[in-house]
């Protein structure tokens, strides 16, 4: 008999028990027999019988299954956040399913309906924005849902990130005690609500505050070419100082200051507000306010748990520190 075709049939008959008993053994159910479980034990590695999942969510209604929506499957900041999240599921044993929105050729709300469709348990969203549309499909269902990395207008849903507002306004600080007076933020996406709500308001602030004027926000600024290109336009309007909201970004900036023979930190300090291995690798080595991308992903993966599992939650909108870390792109070291 193939490995394949052996069921919970053949395994309640070889070991002279009924298949209620297997399942029990199978599931950890303490209430079998010491005598009667090592008995089905053995039978089970003899057979190399592999419980059937689907067919023990469909008794359960559970599926042990999580949904994890990524926007870019290319991008460090999220494939670390994607590495606690999946370290915390195989603790709990669950097996995740990826879901990739990549250059928006399935939109979030198609995309969690496809998850929702394949009964998951429970789903961890880390898009950097949740589009209405995308919150509705969550509020239709009653299956738990956790965002990661982002932050989102909607508090009813539980969210693991860091205070942008306070991580921002710190790094500008630092720029401006280097003697940096005019200052730019080089954002991805604007209308994220982490960009629009945190980000844009502490950068105005900080400018308002110090009587810096109005500043410079250049925003869509996504990969490194759009950094490179956009070199020119920061030397022109002056700027010497720059948070960057995405390292492979940042790079390009730098990697366009380099080539133009702008001396870094001296004549252009850059700051970068993803920290991932990219930011360490370059040089000079980018200053970057490093988030805690794996405990992220680790503590809202074991939230999701709780929540799966109806487990009271202490705090449902959960800040993990971050650290400045003063690398060879700022002066201030």
């Amino acid at each position: 008999m193939r490995k394949q075709d052996i069921t919970i049939y053949d395994v309640a008959r070889e070991a002279k028990v009924s298949m209620a008993t297997v399942s029990r053994v199978v599931n950890g159910n303490t209430n079998v027999r010491k005598d009667t479980r090592e008995r089905v034990l053995k039978v089970i590695n003899r057979l190399h019988y592999q419980p059937n999942a689907v067919a023990q969510g469909l008794a359960s209604k559970r599926t042990t299954t999580v949904g994890l929506i990524v926007p870019d499957l290319t991008n460090l900041y999220f494939a670390e956040l994607s590495k606690g999240i999946d370290d915390i599921a195989l603790l709990y044993k669950y097996n995740i399913i990826i879901t990739s929105i990549e250059n928006r050729l399935m939109k979030e709300d198609q995309a969690i309906q496809g998850l929702l469709n394949k009964q998951v348990d429970g789903i961890i969203y880390m898009s950097d924005n949740l589009p209405e549309e995308a919150a509705e499909a969550f509020k239709r269902t009653d299956t738990p849902v956790v965002l990661a990395g982002t932050k989102s207008n909607h508090q009813e849903f539980p969210s693991v990130a860091i205070d942008y507002m306070k991580a921002d306004t710190e790094a500008l600080n630092l720029l401006y005690n280097d003697g940096k007076k005019n200052l730019a933020l080089v954002l991805d996406d604007p209308d994220t609500v982490v960009n629009a709500e945190n980000r844009i308001p502490a950068y105005k602030k900080f400018m308002a505050d110090h009587n810096l004027g109005e500043g410079h926000i250049y925003s869509n600024i996504k990969d490194h070419s759009d950094g490179y290109n956009l070199y020119s336009q920061l030397r022109q309007d002056g700027i010497d100082g720059v948070i960057v909201t995405r390292d492979i970004t940042a790079v390009g900036i730098l990697n366009a200051a380099t080539d133009a023979g702008t001396k870094i930190p001296e004549e252009m300090e850059i700051v970068t507000a993803s920290a991932t291995q990219i930011a360490s690798v370059v040089r000079p080595a980018l200053t970057a306010i490093r988030q805690p991308l794996y405990d992220i992903g680790a503590v809202a993966m074991r939230l999701l748990t709780k929540l799966m599992n109806n487990e009271e939650i202490d705090q449902r909108q959960i800040e993990l520190p971050y650290e400045l870390l003063k690398k060879q792109s700022t002066a201030n070291k």
